[in-house]
């Protein structure tokens, strides 16, 4: 998340990210156009990739970790052949192979890759060695030993093969899987190497292809306020998942001073779907999106609240 002077925004921007841009690079450019003073992103895409990047504004940077931590889904093209130091087709070549994999064998080694497994992230990554970026090290030259992690991915389909030397794929994976990594792990398996080609993100949580816009039609608004606005989705769109509690508005004014709230008061409204031993709730007053609280010890406890005091006593508007 960046803070800059500016005027307060509230909301979700989805972004179609196109090739050649950093997600620090959308932010930047969106935080400008719409004369934010905060702007966040829910998940790094890579330069070469392409597709949904979410883009928080103001009081949804405090979302942003429940979207990171929400599953993902990609299409991307693999290149057999060809091993690249990045792992993807911005890099440079480090090895080779004549074996292209039959669909029958890329079908046969799909399985192993599914599930909780452990990764080796690439070498060209954020992962932090010894307090610096693997990115910098790889970049200066010097040697960059990544530790395998944990890594889920929940589905992981052969969708297309347009020739011998390329295959399609569709990738529904959780927080922190690399699709370099897998694209890299999978040509290996099939007795070959690899590299990503093209890669494109179609859904991050609850944000979706539909939803998005791009850079190109969001400059065409720049100067159009009302217009922009209008393509905000409400911060709780990231907490989509997450169930609902209503308060009153003498409730809503007690949770955001921080006050917990007897579940004895709330008899009746604690939605079904809610854990009452620990679970999480969103607390809202009528439209508005207070926070998200914790069913505890038969108190409603605020973990995150996302409006202040005087906030929550209007009764206009929405966060």
């Amino acid at each position: 998340m960046r803070r800059h002077q500016g005027r307060p925004v509230d909301g979700w921007l989805v972004i179609d990210k196109p090739p050649g841009l950093t997600s620090t690079d959308v932010v930047n450019l969106v935080r400008r156009i719409f004369g934010a003073e905060k702007a966040g992103h829910g998940g790094t895409l890579d330069p070469l990739a392409t597709g949904v990047l979410p883009i928080a504004l103001g009081a949804a940077t405090k979302t942003v970790p429940y979207v990171m931590d929400g599953t993902k889904l990609y299409r991307f093209t693999l290149r057999f052949g060809e091993a690249r130091d990045t792992d993807d087709a911005d890099g440079k070549v480090t090895a080779t192979s004549d074996h292209r994999p039959s669909d029958e064998e890329i079908r046969a080694a799909l399985p192993r890759f599914i599930g909780t497994t452990m990764q080796v992230p690439p070498t060209f990554s954020a992962v932090k060695v010894a307090g610096e970026r693997a990115y910098d090290l790889a970049r200066e030259g010097r040697p960059v030993e990544l530790k395998a992690r944990p890594a889920r991915v929940e589905r992981f389909e052969l969708i297309a093969r347009p020739d011998a030397d390329h295959a399609v794929f569709e990738v529904l994976a959780g927080k922190g899987v690399y699709m370099r990594s897998l694209a890299r792990d999978l040509a290996i398996a099939c007795g070959t190497v690899g590299h990503i080609a093209a890669l494109r993100r179609l859904r991050v949580g609850p944000f979706d292809e539909a939803q998005a816009i791009t850079l190109d039609k969001l400059r065409t608004l720049g100067d159009t306020g009302a217009a922009l606005r209008e393509l905000l989705l409400p911060v709780a769109t990231a907490l989509a998942d997450i169930p609902a509690l209503a308060l009153t508005a003498a409730e809503g004014a007690n949770l955001s001073h921080g006050q917990a709230i007897s579940l004895v008061a709330l008899m009746g409204r604690i939605p079904k779907a809610a854990d009452p031993h620990g679970g999480l709730v969103r607390a809202v007053m009528g439209d508005r999106l207070l926070g998200l609280c914790r069913l505890q010890s038969g108190w409603l406890k605020p973990e995150r609240l996302f409006v202040s005091p005087e906030r929550a006593m209007t009764s206009k508007g929405e966060v």
